[in-house]
C-alpha cells in the first residue's frame, strides 16, 4: 500500500532556510518519496516559498478565518537548486496578509516577533485539517506529520473537525525539533483560535496560564518523535524537559527517537560546488585549499599549520556560544584560529566582535547566514565546533563529520548519538571521529581543545580519525524507513 502523509512545516530547504529544520523538510519527504510513499508539504505562503515553486496553482479557496478572507490554498511543485524538477509536492496557504513579508519569517528588524505569529501559524495547522478533510479533491492524506510548534496545531484542529463536523479521524504524528521553542501565546487570545472551549486546559493546550502550541500537538497527535535516540529520553526528565517532561513520561508508549539524516546530494566533499575543491577520504589533499580560502575569506593569516577551529551556527546560549567565547583565549594561546558564521543574540554578536578585534588574524566573523559561506567553513576547518547546551539532534556535527572536519561536541542529546570520542580506546579501534567533552564547564571545553591540538601533532592518527569520520553513514533512507514503519502502526488497514 502506498501511504499518503502531508508533512505540514514552517520552512524547507531550498525555498526558505533559517536553521536545520529546511534540511530535514528538504530531505525526509523525497527520502520517502524514493521509497514509494506518496509524501507531500503543506508550507506558509512566503515570498520565497511561492517564487521557488513550478507549476503553482490554486486546489482550494478557504473559508474566512482567524480574520484572513482570501486565503487559499495553492499546490505546485519543488523546483532543485539548477531550476528543475525536484519532484515533491507542495502545498502553500495563500495569505499574502500574514505571509508576504521582506526579512524573516518569525522576526521583525528588531528580533521581536511578530504580534499576529499566533493567527499566521494557526491558520497554518488549520489549513492542513481541510486538507485531511479534502479540501484538495485530487488528494487527501491518510496521516498527518506536524514539524515543530509552527504546524504543532494540526493534530488538533484534525481531532476538533472529526469532533464537531464528523470529518475522518486521521491519524497524526508530531515531531519536537527543539522543545524549547514551544509557541506561547496570552490565553486571552484563545478565542481567535477556532478551537472547542475544552481544549483550553491542562489535558491540552494550556501551559501555566498560557497557550502552547507544542502542548497541543503533544497532547493531541498519535505518536510523538524527535530527532535523535538520546534527546527522546533528555526530554522525559526536568532538566531538560523545559516543563512538559510530565505529559512526555505520560507519553512515554507514544515517543520515539528517530535520528535525523544528511542529504548527500547535497553534503558532498566530493562533489560540493560550493567549496573551491572536492576531497575525499583517500584524497584529502585537496582539503587545505578550502582552508586556505576560508582564511582568506575571513581575513585570517593564511597558515596551513594553524589549527582552524569553525562554527557554523545560531549565537545563542542554547548553542554554548557564551562558552565557546571564554575559550577564545585558550585557542589563541596555542596558534589556533576561530572561524564564526552565524546570528543570533546581539550580546553574543558583540562579544564576538570583541574577539575579532583583540586577535584580527587569528578571529574572523561573518554575521549573517549564507548558505555557500556554510559549506567552505564546514570543509576549510579542521574542527567544526557544537558545544551546545543541549541539543536535539544537531545537523552541524553530521555535515562536518561527512566533510572530514573533525566534530567538537558536548555530550548531549544527538551529539551523543553520532560522534565517537578521540579517547586512546577508540584511537586504537580506529574508530575516533571527533572529540567529546562531558560537562558544560569552561574547563571541560578547553580540555577537548586540547586533546584537539594534541591529536593534530600526530598526524597519522589524525589522518585516521578523518578517514573514520568520512565513512560514517547518517542518509536520510533509514530515517525515512522508520517513519513509514511508525505511520504504518497507526494508519487503519483497509
Amino acid at each position: 500500500m502506498t501511504i499518503r502523509v502531508l508533512h505540514i512545516a514552517a520552512e524547507l530547504y531550498p525555498l526558505l532556510k533559517t536553521g536545520g529544520l529546511a534540511d530535514v523538510l528538504g530531505a525526509l519527504p523525497l527520502a520517502q518519496v524514493e521509497l514509494g510513499a506518496d509524501a507531500r508539504v503543506l508550507l506558509p505562503g512566503f515570498p520565497s516559498v511561492i517564487d521557488g515553486l513550478a507549476d503553482l496553482r490554486e486546489v482550494a479557496r478557504l473559508p474566512a478565518a482567524f480574520g484572513v478572507d482570501d486565503a487559499s490554498i495553492q499546490f505546485g511543485t519543488l523546483r532543485d537548486a539548477d531550476g528543475g524538477v525536484a519532484g515533491l509536492g507542495v502545498y502553500v496557504v495563500r495569505a499574502d496578509r500574514f505571509y508576504r513579508r521582506d526579512g524573516n519569517p518569525y522576526v521583525d528588524e528588531a528580533h521581536r516577533p511578530y504580534d499576529d505569529n499566533m493567527l499566521r501559524f494557526a491558520l497554518l495547522g488549520w489549513s492542513a485539517a481541510q486538507l485531511a478533510g479534502s479540501a484538495d479533491p485530487a488528494w487527501s492524506p491518510a496521516v498527518v506529520h506536524a514539524h515543530d510548534w509552527h504546524a504543532a496545531l494540526a493534530p488538533a484542529y484534525v481531532q476538533a473537525a472529526h469532533e464537531t463536523s464528523g470529518a475522518p479521524r486521521l491519524p497524526s504524528v508530531v515531531t519536537v525539533h527543539n522543545l524549547a521553542y514551544q509557541g506561547l501565546f496570552p490565553a486571552h487570545e484563545w478565542s481567535s483560535l477556532r478551537l472547542p472551549d475544552r481544549y483550553f486546559g491542562i489535558d491540552g493546550l494550556e501551559f501555566h496560564g498560557q497557550i502552547s502550541f507544542l502542548k497541543g500537538g503533544l497532547y493531541f497527535a498519535d505518536r510523538i518523535t524527535t530527532v535523535s535516540p538520546s534527546y527522546a529520553r533528555e526530554i522525559q526528565t526536568a532538566s531538560q524537559g523545559a516543563g512538559l517532561d510530565g505529559l512526555l513520561r505520560h507519553r512515554a508508549r507514544d515517543l520515539t527517537g528517530i535520528l535525523n539524516g544528511v542529504d548527500y546530494a547535497v553534503w558532498n566533499p566530493r562533489s560540493d560546488r560550493s567549496i573551491v575543491a572536492t576531497y575525499s577520504p583517500t584524497r584529502l589533499h585537496p582539503k587545505s585549499k578550502n582552508k586556505a580560502e576560508l582564511q582568506a575569506r575571513l581575513g585570517l593569516k593564511a597558515d596551513s599549520d594553524a589549527l582552524l577551529f569553525g562554527v557554523v551556527s545560531r549565537l545563542t546560549e542554547q548553542k554554548g556560544f557564551d562558552l565557546l567565547l571564554e575559550a577564545v583565549p585558550e585557542i589563541v594561546s596555542r596558534g589556533g584560529q576561530l572561524a564564526v558564521l552565524g546570528t543570533g543574540d546581539p550580546a553574543l554578536e558583540a562579544g564576538m566582535r570583541r574577539a575579532v578585534q583583540a586577535h584580527p588574524e587569528a578571529v574572523g566573523i561573518h554575521v549573517g547566514f549564507d548558505e555557500a559561506l556554510a559549506h567552505l567553513v564546514i570543509a576549510g576547518s579542521d574542527v567544526v565546533m557544537v558545544p551546545s547546551r543541549f541539543e536535539p539532534c544537531g545537523l552541524t556535527q553530521l555535515y562536518a563529520l561527512a566533510y572530514g572536519s573533525l566534530p567538537l561536541v558536548h555530550r548531549v542529546g544527538g551529539l551523543t548519538d553520532t560522534v565517537s570520542d578521540a579517547s586512546l580506546e577508540n584511537l586504537a579501534d580506529q574508530a575516533a571521529t571527533g572529540f567529546v567533552f562531558e560537562r558544560f564547564e569552561h574547563d571541560a571545553l578547553v580540555a577537548a581543545i586540547r586533546r584537539a591540538f594534541a591529536l593534530r601533532a600526530r598526524r597519522t592518527d589524525w589522518r585516521r580519525a578523518q578517514q573514520c569520520a568520512m565513512q560514517q553513514n547518517f542518509s536520510w533512507q533509514s530515517a525515512a524507513e522508520r517513519y513509514l514503519a511508525l505511520y504504518q502502526q497507526i494508519v487503519p488497514q483497509r
